[in-house]
């Protein structure tokens, strides 16, 4: 874990921090109206980073290996960050493992061909055995997944339309567009709002509270990067990748491996 240095709202832009090497590395660790509460390092070999979770004592990650086109879920202690487990989620044409969310035992990852209208299997995988207990075929590109009250809600390419499919049938129950400007690229549902975090551009982004099932946007927090953006380096935004929400806590996983999963603390 990283130093404890607070950092309020949009007040202060830039911060320096030790990177992974060594190397202050500048990054804008601006979250509106949260405070930055340090940083977590992750081990083992993680590619392009899709998805987040985070549970008690275990943090879950997915990332696409585009290079070898392969998708992988990764598993790692909370405490200490060590990597503990890994599986392959490729599937033929389907390499891109999205962003994340886990239920009743089971950690759902969308997988999906790397190109928008095209097609997605959500897998449900047990998180003791890592086994496959449910798949469901999508006919689009789902990119990210939130789970509920007997309910999947998966945003497609740019998560501009959102799919609620019923979880007991595995059936389409209605397709609503993106309320918000945003490329969510992580959601999950609390309580009865969709918390969804995605980028704008290369160097900002957004949390927003969606209440589920009207649609409604009724918050938005504006996010800023780290490190040298993509294409160009492994940061980017911090909302552009993994995110995760306990209460007003809020994790986000913004780096390709080695990566650090990032802790803000909400003010409300």
């Amino acid at each position: 874990m990283f130093g404890k240095t607070m950092l309020t709202g949009m007040g202060a832009a830039f911060v320096a921090l030790s990177s992974l090497s060594g190397t202050a590395v500048p990054f804008s660790s601006v979250i509106e109206e949260a405070q930055f509460m340090g940083t977590t390092k992750l081990g083992g070999e993680l590619y392009h980073v899709q998805g987040l979770v985070v549970q008690p004592t275990r943090i879950w990650a997915t990332s696409v290996d585009n290079a070898g086109r392969r998708a992988w879920l990764h598993e790692f202690d909370r405490a200490s960050g060590k990597a503990l487990r890994r599986i392959e989620l490729t599937d033929g044409a389907r390499y891109h493992p999205g962003g994340i969310s886990a239920a009743d035992g089971l950690i759902w990852v969308p997988v999906a061909e790397m190109r928008a209208a095209s097609s997605a299997v959500l897998l449900g995988i047990d998180a003791a055995t890592l086994e496959v207990r449910r798949r469901i075929a999508v006919a689009d590109h789902i990119g990210c997944l939130a789970v509920a009250g007997g309910r999947l809600v998966g945003g497609n390419w740019d998560s501009r339309l959102l799919y609620e499919i019923d979880l007991e049938s595995g059936q389409t129950v209605r397709i609503v567009p993106n309320p918000s400007d945003t490329h969510f690229q992580d959601m999950k549902f609390d309580g009865r709002h969709l918390v969804a975090g995605g980028n704008r551009d290369w160097i900002s982004g957004t949390v927003d509270w969606i209440d589920w099932p009207s649609g409604k946007i009724v918050r938005s927090l504006k996010a800023g990067a780290i490190g040298t953006v993509r294409p160009f380096g492994r940061g980017g935004p911090l909302t552009g990748e993994g995110m995760a929400i306990e209460g007003r806590d809020l994790y986000l996983l913004p780096e390709d491996g080695p990566s650090r999963l990032f802790h803000y603390r909400l003010e409300s």
